[in-house]
This record gives C-alpha cells, sequence and structure tokens, in this order.
C-alpha cells in the first residue's frame, strides 16, 4: 500500500487531476483504510482531496485554514488564486453555468445527450454518468458573440481567456467547440454556485442572451442529490 500511497499523491499534486477511472483513484474511492492514509497525507502539507462523485475527475485543494496563509498576501486573492482576472472569472462562470448545470440535471434523472427528455421508467436504477455522454460541449462563435462584448471584445475572449482557462485545466477546446475540462466540475462547488447562478443576476443575463438553464425543480432535485450518495458510479 505504502507504494501506491506515495505514487497517487505524487500524480495529484503534479497533474492536478485524475481520471475517476484512474486504478488507483478507484482505490481511494472503494478502499476507506487507502483513503484515510492518502487524506491523512495530504492533510499535512494542507491540502485535500476533492471528489464530486458527478465529476469524473478528483483533484487536490487547500484546506480552508491554509487558504489565507498561502493566498492572503497577493491582492489577486480576492477575485482568484488562480491568477485569473474579474472578466476571467465572470466567463468561467458563464461556461460553468451552460455546461454543468444542464449535466448535472442529466445527470440527476439519468439522462444521456442522445436520449435528453424522454421518460425512462428504469432511469433511477442506472449508474451516474460522465464524459461526452451526458456533458455537452459549446459552439466558440456563439459563445463569444452572446457574451464576448461583456467581457471586453470578442479577440480578447477568443485569442487569450479562453486560451487561459484551456491552460488552467478548466475547459478543453476542440475544433471550435468548447467542452468540460478536468477541473471545471470538481474545482467548482455545485452547491454553492447553483443557487447563485439559478437565483441571481447571471440567470437573467443568460436568458437575455437566449441560454436556457434547468428550473428551479431541476437544481433542488440536484441539490438533494448531492447531499446524499451519489449511488453507483459508473467509471
Amino acid at each position: 500500500m505504502e507504494h501506491d500511497i506515495r505514487t497517487l499523491t505524487a500524480r495529484l499534486l503534479a497533474t492536478r487531476a485524475l481520471p475517476r477511472n484512474d486504478r488507483l483513484v478507484r482505490r481511494a474511492l472503494v478502499d476507506e483504510s487507502f483513503r484515510g492514509e492518502l487524506e491523512r497525507r495530504l492533510e499535512a502539507v494542507g491540502l485535500q482531496l476533492l471528489d464530486n462523485p458527478y465529476a469524473a475527475h478528483v483533484s487536490v485543494g487547500l484546506t480552508a485554514e491554509m487558504h489565507e496563509p498561502v493566498f492572503g498576501a497577493g491582492r489577486e486573492y480576492a477575485a482568484s488564486n488562480l491568477g485569473l482576472t474579474r472578466d476571467e472569472v465572470a466567463l468561467l462562470v458563464i461556461i460553468w453555468s451552460l455546461i454543468v448545470l444542464p449535466k448535472r440535471e442529466r445527470q440527476v434523472t439519468r439522462q444521456d445527450l442522445a436520449n435528453e427528455g424522454q421518460e425512462d421508467m428504469f432511469g433511477t436504477d442506472k449508474p451516474v454518468e460522465h464524459g461526452d455522454g451526458v456533458s455537452a460541449g459549446l459552439s466558440e462563435a456563439s459563445l463569444i458573440a452572446d457574451f464576448g462584448a461583456r467581457l471586453g471584445g470578442k479577440t480578447k475572449v477568443r485569442n487569450f481567456m479562453l486560451g487561459k482557462l484551456a491552460r488552467l485545466g478548466f475547459i478543453e477546446r476542440r475544433q471550435g467547440v468548447i467542452h468540460e475540462g478536468p477541473l471545471l466540475d470538481v474545482l467548482l462547488d455545485y452547491r454553492v454556485m447553483a443557487d447563485r447562478v439559478i437565483s441571481g443576476t447571471l440567470a437573467e443575463v443568460l436568458a437575455g442572451a437566449g441560454r436556457v438553464l434547468p428550473d428551479r425543480n431541476a437544481f433542488d432535485v440536484a441539490q438533494d442529490a448531492d447531499d446524499e450518495d451519489a449511488g453507483d458510479i459508473d467509471d
């Protein structure tokens, strides 16, 4: 076990995110003693394992008591500890809202993209899905047309902001389409973000651009599901 613990800890620190179906990650998710030792070693250096059962990856982050000692001295911490500007944070939240919120609704109702909206009497017995089967992409051109002017200009969004979010692992860009990156769902806390988006001003901004978010009932169902065990995970 010692070698596997050291290997997984080093890989998490080096890569920041690992897929849930990775052999050692799977062991950490099902082996209580292995996970306990992993968490103990991370905690010893001020870190914690970030595991959202609806996310396709796991990651590591600072424990709450280490936020101020690590980031408090930098002025940029008020906006982002990743060096993101306010415009970049705003773009990140918009992308999260348009990818993760609909994805979570599909996951909770056990719908995939191919059968979205169809009734399935056995849906609740299906495992939670991850990946492209449940996470839809966004057209870059459409996103920039809708929000580019609000975020400093279309050229800035296309050539700089999206590239930075991709380098940080929040998104992936493939042939003009923005896809969920390994950190998008695991680093942004759904419990905190969803209510603020759906009940806040951003929902009005998105609606004005013709972007439809899940309704309030869907959000409540997803919140209830997040507060319980996610059940069988399909890795």
